[in-house]
């Protein structure tokens, strides 16, 4: 979550006083009123605004306060037009009933509600068998709020395993270091600094196609390295990190020198993709076959089809998981054993992943993930098609084709095609303009592109790659369940229209459209910046990973 300061609302309220033209624009009046025939005729209505910064004297009928609330929040954009978060949007009604019939469920309270801790067991089992687990090792794992949480318990048992080995050596354990790279989702760094490791962050380039290059994490790590973060699924592009090669690096590299480097798997959104489709991970190992991969991570939230508030964290066998770090709880009458960084969670959505895993099966996940997959190529084609676009994701190019050849090139598939005929990767289109058009339209402002979109609803980011690669921004979609091909059709309609309208247009810089932060909240009380105004940040996005949106 954001960072926020304390607002006085003395002080705000004072000054919009001592400047009564500005006192109408925050509705700061005194009067009350006591009708509530309706929500709208309440004293919220014309007289005085809903309190913001300090709880009131005296509450408000519910209806009122039930309604001010839903007019402000039709302000937000449309969760289903969100085309650049990863976090799904919809679920069905039987889902959502299950959910809210459970929203009073607490999983700290194990005793309380076995059925439903009965059902978290069977979903890391299910999880676990999905990704590989072994004959002979017991996996072991729990659901978190998210990746987020995740991979910091994944990073956690890779530092204390190092430092475990570390002491039976007898050697210094004072500089741990995990590898990256520079198109890392900050939760990774994160970890790093939290919990006081080097963070090794490699460059990434379009030779490496955006994602860890395995040579120079060959020339990265050394025997304080406590393990490599390697990702199934890029937030930037969709790439899936080569984590076969990166194992037999490590494997090499063990038999030069003894030492030891596990592997933990970032599949955020790869981890409900790649086990589905066809293509799987490009034909390359991935999960637990490959034996030097410990521990994996995924958003139940993201391609897991559940509302924003799950993830999971599942371990090979449980001698990967440090004894000492697992807490056993006596609370409430029971005894559990816990190893998270939250205590009191929501279980409904634990519930609802299980009902998701139940209720579609292994061929309704494939063919959801194949149709999202589908979309984004149909989308990516189109656009390269036209000659305006060339896409850095490359899902929609045939199976070991990486480079774009222009909008002759492009060819739309036969009927019956699937996901294994493409290269592996998520259902995200990446692109920017072409050199072409850059050239005839030099007037035209790529973020223009993102803010006329925003105009018909459509939220797509622009935003630079990687650093060492910043040069070049990308416009962004992630396609999810929810884009139907309707919906797809129309995106690929308005996209193409407010290209042509910007052709045609007079040299104009949009970016003075861009939103800017206007609300109280947000001029007192955020420490973040617009993105007018980004480069005045006191970390630059060159010094280490920079936010994707994910």
């Amino acid at each position: 979550m954001p960072l926020a300061r304390h607002v006085d609302p003395d002080s705000l309220v004072q000054a919009l006083h001592d400047h009564p033209s500005k006192a109408h624009k925050h509705h700061v009046q005194t009067k009350s009123a006591t009708s509530t025939v309706t929500p709208y005729s309440s004293r919220y209505a014309s007289q005085q605004e809903i309190s913001k910064f300090r709880i009131p004297q005296q509450g408000a009928p519910a209806d009122a306060v039930h309604q001010m609330l839903k007019d402000e929040l039709d302000l937000d954009g449309r969760p289903n037009l969100n085309l650049a978060s990863f976090v799904g949007t919809y679920m069905e009604r039987e889902a959502e009933a299950l959910m809210v019939e459970n929203l009073s469920k607490n999983m700290s309270d194990a005793d309380e509600y076995p059925a439903m801790m009965a059902m978290h067991a069977r979903c890391v089992s299910i999880i676990a068998h999905l990704w590989g687990v072994q004959k002979g090792e017991t996996a072991i794992g729990s659901a978190t709020t998210g990746s987020s949480e995740a991979i910091h318990l994944g990073g956690l048992a890779l530092k204390r395993r190092w430092q475990e080995k570390r002491d039976r050596e007898g050697k210094d354990k004072s500089k741990p270091n995990i590898i990256m790279g520079a198109n890392a989702q900050v939760a990774l760094e994160k970890f790093a600094r939290y919990f006081e490791v080097e963070a090794r962050i490699l460059d990434v380039s379009e030779k490496s196609l955006y994602r860890l290059d395995p040579e120079l994490v060959k020339k990265n790590i050394d025997e304080n390295t406590i393990g490599v973060f390697v990702i199934l699924g890029s937030t930037y592009t969709g790439h899936y990190e080569p984590v076969e090669e990166i194992s037999n690096i490590l494997d090499e590299y063990e038999k030069k020198t003894g030492v030891d480097i596990p592997i933990h798997v970032d599949a955020a959104s790869g981890g409900f993709i790649a086990p589905f489709t066809h293509a799987h991970a490009g034909g390359r190992k991935w999960n637990f076959q490959l034996p030097r991969v410990k521990s994996i991570n995924t958003s139940g939230h993201k391609f897991g089809l559940v509302y924003a508030g799950v993830g999971w964290i599942i371990w090979r066998d449980e001698s990967y998981l440090p004894k000492h770090l697992i807490f056993e709880l006596h609370y409430l009458g029971g005894t559990e054993e816990s190893y998270t960084l939250n205590f009191s969670r929501p279980g409904a959505q634990i519930i609802a992943q299980y009902y998701n895993l139940i209720h579609l099966g292994f061929e309704g996940f494939r063919s959801i993930m194949e149709n999202c997959l589908a979309n984004a190529r149909l989308l990516s084609k189109a656009l390269e098609k036209t000659g305006w676009y060339v896409c850095v994701s490359d899902i929609h190019r045939k199976k070991g084709e990486h480079v774009y050849k222009g909008p002759g090139e492009v060819e739309y598939g036969p009927e019956g095609e699937t996901s294994a005929d493409y290269n592996a990767g998520l259902p995200v289109v990446a692109f920017h303009l072409s050199d072409d058009f850059k050239k005839d339209y030099s007037h035209v402002k790529q973020e223009s592109i993102s803010t006329l979109l925003r105009a018909k609803q459509y939220i797509i980011p622009n935003y630079p790659l990687p650093p060492t690669c910043d040069s070049i921004e990308i416009l962004r979609v992630v396609v999810r369940e929810s884009m139907s091909f309707d919906l797809l059709d129309r995106l690929i309609t308005d996209i193409i229209a407010v290209t042509e309208q910007l052709m045609q247009s007079d040299p104009v810089d949009l970016a003075a459209f861009q939103p800017t932060a206007t609300s109280v909240e947000k001029m007192h009380s955020s420490k973040g910046l617009d993105h007018r105004n980004r480069h005045k940040a006191e970390r630059p996005m060159s010094d280490g990973v920079h936010r994707t949106v994910c």
